[in-house]
């Protein structure tokens, strides 16, 4: 019998009051998506935006870190952003399983060294297809060439750090996932969000001025019945996350 394992959320968003009431916040989110029960796994959450940090004794229980996405830009000097940079170098040089979504994928090109910009494109929202590379990672969980996932960017990973790999690119975006070794993984997209998530986030950005009514209409119309791969993205990430790539 194997001990009980530890994961950690890093919570990089304020939770709306509806994610709140419906999901537990995106803690919740999360966890739902990505612990498996019969594993005698443990999920906790520090909000390193409002400044909750592990201590440096704390972060080596933990087989694996979670990255979550935020309103903030993941170029910015806020106190809590270089705080987490300098965390995450600390988890890499300890080999530490990270997996970052979104602002965390954008973080994590940050801090390996690469560089994080506005998307040219302007924002993506909605279901995009994105195609993947040839990876043994995608081989052995028997991937399809693409896979469609929820956007909600304008934000995007320009260039990647140092002896990082691509994994996967869209027509909007460069670079929508990457892997650094074998321990760290980026993804654009929102593997968690369901769609009624995305849809109260629309109008979350709209009512607060992030984005204009046209951005939100086009957003919402292209949402059309397209569904995305949930399926495939939490065994991607499941897979990644627990060591079994």
């Amino acid at each position: 019998m194997g001990g009980l394992k530890k994961f950690c959320v890093l919570l990089c968003a304020e939770d709306s009051e509806y994610v709140k009431k419906m999901y537990g916040g995106y803690y919740g989110v999360f966890v739902k998506m990505l612990k498996e029960e019969e594993e005698g796994e443990r999920w906790d959450v520090f909000r390193v935006a409002t400044g909750e940090f592990p201590s440096d004794d704390e972060i080596g229980e933990y087989e694996g870190f979670v990255i979550t996405g935020s309103c903030n830009d993941a170029y910015g000097n806020d106190v809590w952003i270089s705080k987490l940079v300098i965390l995450l170098l600390k988890l890499d040089a300890m080999k530490k399983k990270i997996l970052g979504i979104c602002f965390g994928h954008q973080i994590l090109g940050r801090a390996l060294g690469g560089k994080v910009s506005r998307a040219t494109a302007g924002w993506d929202i909605g279901i995009t297809k994105v195609h993947l590379k040839p990876s043994q990672i995608f081989t052995s969980l028997k991937m399809p060439a693409s896979l469609s996932i929820i956007e909600c960017h304008r934000d995007e990973v320009w260039e990647l750090p140092p002896k990082a790999e691509i994994l996967a690119w869209s027509n909007r975006t460069g670079v929508e996932m990457f892997k650094f070794g074998d321990h760290i993984m980026g993804i654009q997209g929102h593997p968690e969000y369901t769609r009624d998530i995305l849809l109260h986030l629309i109008d979350r950005l709209l009512n607060h001025d992030v984005i204009g009514e046209s951005v939100a209409n086009e957003a919402k119309s292209k949402l059309g019945a397209t569904e995305p791969d949930k399926e495939a993205w939490k065994k991607l990430c499941t897979s990644f996350l627990k060591g079994r790539l």
